[in-house]
C-alpha cells in the first residue's frame, strides 16, 4: 500500500530533479525514501511530464496524481468493504440515535468485525455522521430594532469568610443586534417577575426601548416554543403591551439564528465574573455595569470592527422608543379553585366570590391595588388585594341566610328575628346579650327555624311566657312548643295566687290535690 501524495510534495520533486540533483540527495532533503522518488518520476515520464523540461503546471500534477492513484484516494481495505456491506444496518442505527460505539458491539454480535476508527471513518464519510448543518447569517436588521435576550449562569457570590460559603448566580444578557451594545444583570433567580425587572433595568441602561425583543426558550417568558405559535406568558405578555414592544419568539427548542446571545453567556461568565471576589448582588450588578460601559462596551468588536457603545451612541440610541419614567406595577398571575366556603386563595390571601363560582377554577391577576377573577376571560369579581393573611368578603356573593353568619352581622340577624314579631325579636335580642354576641347566633338561627316550623303565632305565644320567666333556652322553648303548652293567663292584681308558678312552669291544675276523696273517706269511719 502507498502513502498518500500531496500537490506540494509532488511539485518540489519535479522542480529538484529538473535542477539536477541526483535521486538520492533529493530523497534526503525532503525526506522521502528514494524508492518512492523513483515511483514518482516514472510515472511522470509515463504520462509525458519530464523533469527539466520546464515548470510544472497543475494540470500536468493532476495527470500525474491520477496515474499515482487511479482510484482517487488512499486504497480500501477488507473493513471498509464490510462497512459497505452493513450500510443499510449501520445508517439505521445511527438514525435510531445509537451511538457508534454500539453499533460496533451489535455488528460483532453478527460476526462482523470492524475497527473503531474505519467504522467511524466510513460513518463521516459516507453517512454524514457528526456533520452539523450549514448555518445561514441573518441581516441584522434597522437601528435601534432588535434586541436580544438570554440567560445562563455567570459567576459566585462569597457569602462569608468561611472557606466554600458561596452562592451561584445567573444573569440576565441583553444584546443589541446592530450594536452589539451589551447590558447584564445579575440576578438568582429565573422567573418571570425577574425577568421584567431585568428588562426595566435595561431600559434605564440603554436609555429607550427597542422595538422588538428577541427571547431565548426560557421558561419565564417562553411557555412552549414553537416556530409557529408560541404560548409567551401572561405576565410578560402583558408587561410587553403596557412597554409598547414586540416579542419576536418564533424560536424552536434548539435555535439556530442567536449565535450571538449564545456566546454571550460564557463571554460574560469568562471575561466579566472570573476570579472576581463579590459578596453581594449588588456588588455583582456594579461590576457587570461597569464591564460593559468601560471594558466590552469600548473594546473593537471581531464582526462590525466597532466599539459597541460608540456604535450604539451614534446609530441606535436617537430611534429608541422613549424609557419608561414610572415603575411597572408586576401583576400576579394565578388560577385558584374556588372552595365550598366560596372563597379563592391569591398570593395567600382568601376572596369570596359568587354561589354559582363554587368548584370552578378561575383566573386571577393580583397587582397592587386590585385581585380580578376571570371565567374563560369574562370579568366576574374584583377585591381590593389584600395582604397575606386578610380576608375580603362581599355579603352580596353569599345567600341572605349565609352571608349573616359569615359576616357575623348581629343587628341583621335580629333585624331578621323580629320580622316574626315584636316578642320574637325581643326573645333574639335576650339570646345576642352577650360581650360576645357572635357566639350566639346559632341560638338565634335554631329560634328562626322554629318559627319556620310551628309558625310565628305559636313562638310568639310560647317567647311570651318564656320571657315572663327570664328562660332564655331554645331547647325548652322547643319542648314547650311541642308539648302545646299555652301562657298562664294573668290574674287580677289583687287575687293571690294559691300555687306559685313552678319551675318547669306547669298550669296551677297539675298540683291541685284531690281534698274531696279524702275528707269523704274520714267521715266514713267516724260514722262507724
Amino acid at each position: 500500500m502507498y502513502r498518500e501524495v500531496t500537490m506540494i510534495e509532488l511539485k518540489e520533486v519535479l522542480r529538484l530533479r529538473g535542477e539536477g540533483l541526483p535521486k538520492k540527495r533529493l530523497a534526503a532533503q525532503l525526506g522521502l525514501d528514494p524508492k518512492t522518488v523513483r515511483r514518482y518520476l516514472s510515472v511522470a515520464a509515463s504520462v509525458g511530464v519530464q523533469a527539466g523540461a520546464g515548470p510544472v503546471t497543475d494540470e500536468q500534477l493532476r495527470d500525474v496524481l491520477l496515474a499515482l492513484h487511479p482510484t482517487g484516494g488512499r486504497p480500501r481495505g477488507d473493513s471498509w468493504d464490510r462497512c459497505i456491506t452493513q450500510r443499510m444496518a449501520i445508517e439505521r442505527w445511527l438514525r435510531d440515535g445509537l451511538r457508534l460505539t454500539k453499533i460496533r458491539k451489535l455488528l460483532a454480535r453478527q460476526d462482523v468485525v470492524i475497527p473503531y476508527p474505519t467504522l467511524h471513518r466510513f460513518a463521516v464519510l459516507e453517512l454524514q455522521f457528526g456533520r452539523t448543518a450549514s448555518t445561514i447569517p441573518v441581516l441584522d436588521g434597522e437601528p435601534g430594532q432588535e434586541l436580544q435576550v438570554d440567560t445562563g449562569w455567570v459567576g459566585w457570590l462569597t457569602l462569608s469568610q468561611i472557606p466554600r460559603q458561596r452562592r451561584r448566580f445567573r444573569a440576565w444578557i441583553f444584546t443589541a443586534v446592530r450594536s452589539r451594545h451589551r447590558f447584564v444583570y445579575p440576578t438568582f433567580e429565573e422567573t418571570t417577575a425577574r425577568a421584567i425587572e431585568a428588562c426595566e433595568a435595561a431600559w434605564a441602561f440603554f436609555g429607550g426601548i427597542f422595538t422588538v425583543l428577541i427571547p431565548d426558550n426560557t421558561k419565564a417568558i417562553i411557555l412552549d416554543p414553537d416556530a409557529l405559535a408560541p404560548r409567551i406568558a401572561p405576565t410578560f405578555l402583558e408587561y410587553a403591551q403596557a412597554r409598547h414592544f414586540h416579542i419576536d419568539a418564533a424560536r424552536v427548542r434548539h435555535a439556530r439564528d442567536k449565535a450571538r446571545v449564545e456566546r454571550a453567556v460564557p463571554g460574560v461568565r469568562d471575561d466579566c465574573f472570573a476570579g472576581e471576589v463579590l459578596t453581594t448582588l449588588d456588588d455583582a450588578r456594579a461590576l457587570a455595569r461597569h464591564w460593559c460601559l468601560e471594558e466590552y462596551g469600548l473594546r473593537r468588536h471581531s464582526r462590525t470592527q466597532r466599539r459597541p457603545r460608540e456604535h450604539f451612541q451614534a446609530e441606535e440610541h436617537a430611534v429608541l422608543l422613549p424609557a419608561p419614567t414610572t415603575p411597572y406595577d408586576i401583576p400576579l398571575w394565578s388560577a385558584p379553585k374556588v372552595g365550598r366556603d366560596q372563597l379563592a386563595a391569591v398570593a395567600k390571601a382568601l376572596y369570596s366570590l359568587p354561589h354559582r363560582y363554587v368548584g370552578h377554577g378561575l383566573t386571577a391577576r393580583a397587582d397592587a391595588q386590585l385581585v380580578r377573577f376571570y371565567d374563560r376571560h369574562v370579568l366576574v369579581k374584583t377585591h381590593a388585594r389584600q395582604p397575606p393573611g386578610g380576608r375580603s368578603i362581599d355579603a352580596q356573593d353569599y345567600p341572605v341566610e349565609r352571608s349573616v353568619y359569615a359576616l357575623r352581622n348581629v343587628d341583621a340577624l335580629r333585624r331578621q328575628a323580629a320580622t316574626a314579631g315584636d316578642v320574637v325579636g325581643q326573645y333574639a335580642a335576650a339570646l345576642l346579650d352577650s360581650p360576645l354576641p357572635w357566639t350566639r347566633m346559632r341560638r338565634v338561627y335554631a329560634l328562626l327555624g322554629l318559627v319556620r316550623r310551628y309558625g310565628a303565632a305559636r313562638v310568639t305565644e310560647a317567647c311570651t311566657t318564656a320571657l315572663a320567666a327570664d328562660m332564655l333556652d331554645v331547647r325548652r322553648l322547643q319542648r314547650m312548643l311541642e308539648l302545646a303548652v299555652t301562657a298562664v293567663p294573668a290574674a287580677p292584681p289583687s287575687a293571690a295566687r294559691v300555687i306559685p308558678l313552678a319551675r318547669y312552669l306547669r298550669p296551677p291544675s297539675q298540683y291541685a290535690l284531690p281534698l274531696h276523696a279524702a275528707a269523704a273517706s274520714s267521715e266514713g269511719g267516724e260514722s262507724q
